[in-house]
């Protein structure tokens, strides 16, 4: 993977167990991946290997009886394992959102659909706008706080707030033009649907409220007569004169129904000439810019490109350019703080490295590692927009490491009091002839030894990600710039967003258009089970996209439906992530599914990932034996031969094996197999299988003959596709 890519998650080394009562099951055992914008990243493997457990450790929402016994999920600069349910209700579902196996659990029977899309928008939004306007009204105070630190010339200090108050004085133009363009292009939109309707209606010739349809028209189009969305919308306003006669008709003759029809066709048409016409956004940014400070009247314009370019020559010229590089002085003084910063962290972090922490007073090792922490969290850029610096998640690694660390000894008495007190208990009433339904749940014990590794390891990681950030910066103050200015143009534009009943209805309907719902007006008053399985899951869908996520985890999402089905909601969903810029994971137990869509693939057994790599890496050059056993026993078209079933079933995740997990099943294996679990071995830079097979020593092995033609068959035939 493109390293120059943005990162959008990370997991590392996460570990998760569920307590029952034969014991601990070990769900997920130190799995390890980052996904990045706009990627696929597909986990498959069989039932229980713990892709499900990993996507419900993401968004929050694991089983009581769950364990998170040790790692981190990095997202927006927070630690997902950390973070309270108040910042979760930020995240999951506005920002990460999940589409599950059976679109019945996701969906209330006894609610109509539209309901269940709406319901959820309006309170998001809310929150939303909230939340947008605090980033930017504190980034803003941020950067005139820089600005105005250590100067003391009187009118510099006031030029520089005077800017900051004019950049918000036309921001609020611009949120005031941009939602006035958006109920304009919603009533459009509206409208648009609505006459679809009707002209459904009438063609089948079902009967129609003629005066609604005149009355709704009507106040649709004053709502669309908006200078900046349809200038000239005088012929609308005709037609609806010229079909007012019609809705004074009781009972139309099919003469009269056909010159109704023919009248709303027009409209109809009317509204799809001005919505391709109008595809071109106004620049609102610099719109808001010359309306509030160069002339309240737009200068003359034959197209909206042509606009744009004045509005953002004036913007530019007059004050846009100046902004910037006052933004790139903040930048600069903020990089030099952030610098000295990370200077002061590092020497502290390798202080604290280097002290024997066994024979170091406990109180005062905290108050130093609490010292570190807040010098690394004071090393942070002050104008950092993108929170993927480990900085901030450093805090909450060390204090749990630390806390367990120091209080192990008393945690492991505790633990074996408990295991001590409940085998007694057992050993007692079975000494007694009792017949128990019930065992003792294993001891656990905290190794010291690998808590101070852990901890270590994470002092390593942070002194060199501050060695390499304090050798440089990678991007140059100006595009920096530029890219708070665009944060604070989307910020805005979240502010400008206000979802209303109606809006979040017509949002609704689009959505439910967007995912392949047809008649979406008619079907938005449906109950669930009035729909089919592909439409409901359909729904589901285009309800984790309400909120336009940033990621999307798709669980078994095509499980309970058949062939043909499946393929279109694949289809869709591939559609989507590209039209909606999308980061998705993908669960699945069957490779033939993921095969057109995965940009990599993570193949997960006993819990653990044992191979990862690009789709193309995987299919085409697999090297883990379980990977072998997987893509053998996919459906193939072309395929003779009876397929291979992989024998034996997966071991006991209460006490997993001491070695490779797939040992046991896996006709390839070796002794050291049995004994020892294989590292990751780098295949390429895009490559890595766990299986001892890598090893330098290891005898050569030969993929399989039915796979080797496979393999063939699949390269052909995308060849074939390539011509």
């Amino acid at each position: 993977m493109d390293n120059k890519k943005e990162k959008k998650l990370k997991v590392d080394n996460l570990t998760i167990s569920f307590r029952t009562v034969n014991g601990n099951v070990q769900a997920v055992r130190g799995i390890s991946f980052d996904l990045y914008k706009e990627e696929t990243l597909c986990i498959v493997g069989e039932s229980g290997s713990g892709k499900s457990v990993t996507s419900r450790a993401i968004l929050g929402i694991l089983a009581k009886n769950a364990m998170i016994q040790g790692g981190k999920i990095f997202y927006d600069g927070k630690d997902l394992l950390k973070i309270s349910e108040d910042e979760f209700h930020k995240i999951r579902g506005d920002k990460i959102a999940m589409i599950f196996q059976d679109p019945m659990s996701s969906l209330n029977p006894i609610m109509r659909v539209g309901k269940q899309l709406t319901e959820a928008m309006i309170l998001k939004n809310r929150a939303n706008r909230r939340e947008a306007r605090k980033s930017f009204n504190k980034l803003l105070a941020k950067t005139v706080e820089l600005l105005n630190l250590n100067v003391t010339d009187k009118n510099e200090i006031d030029n520089n707030k005077k800017d900051a108050e004019n950049f918000n004085k036309f921001e609020v133009k611009h949120l005031e033009l941009e939602s006035s363009y958006d109920r304009a292009s919603e009533a459009c939109d509206d409208l648009n649907l609505y006459l679809k309707d009707v002209i459904f209606k009438l063609e089948k010739k079902a009967a129609v409220n003629f005066k609604r349809t005149v009355v709704y028209t009507k106040e649709k189009i004053l709502q669309i007569k908006d200078e900046y969305y349809c200038p000239d919308n005088t012929k609308l306003v005709d037609l609806v004169t010229g079909i007012k006669e019609y809705s004074k008709v009781k009972k139309p003759s099919e003469e009269q129904n056909k010159a109704f029809l023919d009248e709303i066709i027009k409209i109809n048409n009317e509204l799809e000439s001005i919505k391709e016409a109008n595809t071109v956004k106004f620049n609102f940014f610099a719109l808001g810019y010359y309306l509030t400070f160069v002339s309240e009247q737009l200068p003359p314009y034959k197209t909206r490109e042509e606009l744009n370019k004045v509005l953002r020559k004036e913007l530019d010229n007059k004050f846009m350019l100046d902004y910037i590089k006052k933004i790139e002085k903040a930048l600069t003084i903020s990089n030099e703080r952030s610098y000295a910063n990370s200077k002061l962290a590092l020497e502290a972090l390798r202080s604290l490295k280097a002290l024997d922490i066994d024979n170091t007073n406990i109180k005062e090792y905290k108050r130093l590692a609490k010292d570190v922490v807040k010098k690394i969290l004071s090393s942070i850029d002050e104008l950092d927009i993108y929170r993927t610096s480990p900085c901030y998640t450093f805090k909450y690694s060390i204090v749990d490491n630390l806390n367990l660390y120091f209080s192990i000894d008393s945690k492991n008495a505790k633990e074996k009091k408990r295991y001590d007190k409940e085998k007694a208990k057992h050993d007692n009433l079975v000494a007694k002839g009792k017949t128990l339904t019930w065992s003792v749940v294993p001891q656990t014990v905290w190794n010291k030894e690998e808590i101070k590794k852990e901890l270590f390891s994470e002092y390593d990681y942070m002194i060199k990600y501050l060695e390499k950030y304090i050798k440089g910066f990678e991007r140059s103050l100006n595009d920096r710039a530029v890219d708070i200015i665009d944060f604070f143009k989307a910020k805005a534009s979240d502010v400008a967003t206000k979802v209303t009943k109606e809006v979040a209805r017509n949002k609704a309907i689009k959505l439910m258009e967007e995912v392949g719902i047809n008649e979406p007006r008619r079907r938005f008053r449906q109950y669930p089970f009035e729909f089919s399985g592909g439409m409901r899951q359909r729904i589901v869908i285009a309800i984790a996209l309400a909120a336009n996520p940033d990621i999307l985890i798709c669980d078994e999402p095509t499980t309970a439906l058949d062939v043909t089905i499946q393929s279109q909601i694949l289809e869709l969903i591939t559609k989507l992530k590209k039209e909606r810029h999308l980061s998705i994971i993908f669960i699945t137990h069957d490779m033939g599914v993921v095969a057109n869509m995965a940009d990599r693939i993570a193949v997960m057994y006993a819990g653990k990932i044992v191979e990862i790599g690009t789709s193309q890496d995987i299919f085409y050059n697999p090297k883990h034996p379980y990977t072998w056993a997987l893509l053998s026993s996919m459906p193939d078209l072309d395929t003779k031969e009876k397929l291979e079933s992989i024998p034996g079933t997966p071991p006991n995740m209460i006490y997993p094996p001491k070695g490779d997990a797939f040992a046991a099943r896996n006709k390839y294996a070796m002794k050291i197999d049995f004994e020892m679990q294989p590292p990751m071995f780098k295949v390429s830079d895009t490559h890595y299988a766990a299986t001892w097979l890598l090893h330098p020593d290891a005898p050569k092995v030969s993929l399989p003959t039915t796979l080797v033609e496979r393999i063939n068959r699949m390269k052909e035939r995308v060849k074939e596709d390539a011509k």
